[in-house]
């Protein structure tokens, strides 16, 4: 049984996460602050450690410290839990060593596959040390957050207003990015001239990937849906930090596997759903990458949310009214804000 070490100063969200993974066959040991999670740690390794940002004695910074600097737990993957959502305090934790961050409230799911995930990667990287002899490699990076890091340092920044084109479909594509704020659509218009959304990106993310092959053309066009600023790397310089990474290569192939999975099924809801769940599984979807509560409401311009399900903006139009006189949201101008997410869930 897989041993995960939480630490969390709040005693529900304690008690009942440690629940969930005990339910999901994990061996759980608990601490209620930062200075008794290190004790835990070095006297009895976990698999994984899930940590708190904001606790006394010793906060989550301080924990990720002390054991990346013990041998005896240098290794050990570790995700920070926290509802800090700025980029700067994620880009701290990562800069620090941190493999994945949550934020809260976070879903099951979100938690057990991250869980899942870092612990198998680590052990497939544990597997290929003891398989490969330890070559030297002075300028490698160690993780894909890692890589972000480069991006963040090495790469030159842009801005775009709210609606302006990031890159245009047939165009080289000489560039990589990454999004340090705001959020992204990728699109393309289809044989008909309607225009198809194949993407919502927010900040963290990568955009551009079509090919490491210098002067293919972008596939798809991106449009910075709020105002963004992302930094670019050239695909050549990518390209020689990735052939001295094999494990930032692995962490990459992963993600992108991850969001050609998404968007394969983002094809076969606009396939084969209902206008009406179409509809209301696109808000949704908006205000998840908006990172946006029920309450702040979406703005969000129609033909976005139509080109995302797929459907005509008349017909969106249309099924937004419905939803309305429901109660299920409420509009007002360009916002939406939603009134019952489980009853928009629910939706068929």
């Amino acid at each position: 049984m897989k041993k995960v070490l939480l630490i969390e100063d709040d005693m529900a969200l304690r008690e009942n996460t440690a629940e969930l993974l005990e339910l999901s066959n994990y061996e759980v040991t608990t601490a209620p602050n930062g200075r008794i999670g290190i004790d835990l740690a070095i006297a009895n390794p976990p698999q994984i450690v899930v940590c708190d940002i904001m606790m006394p004695e010793v906060d989550g910074y301080g924990v990720l410290e002390a054991l990346s600097s013990n041998p005896s737990t240098s290794h050990i993957p570790f995700i920070f839990l926290s509802a800090k959502t700025e980029h700067k305090e994620i880009r701290k934790g990562m800069d620090m060593g941190a493999d994945d961050y949550l934020t809260k409230p976070f879903e099951e799911e979100e938690l057990i596959s991250a869980i899942e995930s870092r612990i198998a990667k680590a052990t497939i990287l544990n597997n290929i040390l003891k398989e490969e002899p330890v070559a030297k490699e002075e300028d490698s990076l160690r993780s894909l957050n890692e890589l972000k890091n480069f991006f963040d340092d090495e790469g030159g920044e842009l801005s775009f207003n709210k609606g302006a084109l990031i890159y245009k479909e047939g165009e080289h594509s000489n560039m990589i990015y990454l999004i340090l704020k705001g959020v992204v659509k990728t699109h393309k218009m289809d044989e008909s001239g309607k225009e198809l959304i194949t993407g919502l990106l927010k900040a963290d993310d990568f955009l551009g990937f079509t090919s490491f092959i210098d002067n293919i053309a972008y596939l798809e066009s991106a449009t910075a849906i709020e105002d963004t600023i992302v930094v670019g790397v050239s695909k050549n310089e990518l390209k020689e930090v990735l052939e001295k990474s094999k494990n930032v290569s692995l962490e990459l192939m992963e993600l992108l596997t991850d969001n050609l999975a998404e968007i394969k099924g983002q094809l076969l809801q606009m396939a084969y759903s209902s206008v009406r769940k179409k509809t209301a599984q696109t808000i949704l979807q908006f205000a998840v990458i908006l990172n946006k509560k029920p309450e702040e409401g979406i703005k969000i311009a129609r033909n976005d949310l139509a080109s995302v399900a797929g459907i005509a903006t008349e017909s969106l139009i249309r099924t937004l009214s419905g939803f309305k006189k429901e109660g299920l949201i409420e509009i007002e101008g360009r916002n939406i804000r939603l009134i019952d997410v489980e009853g928009l869930e629910m939706i068929d």
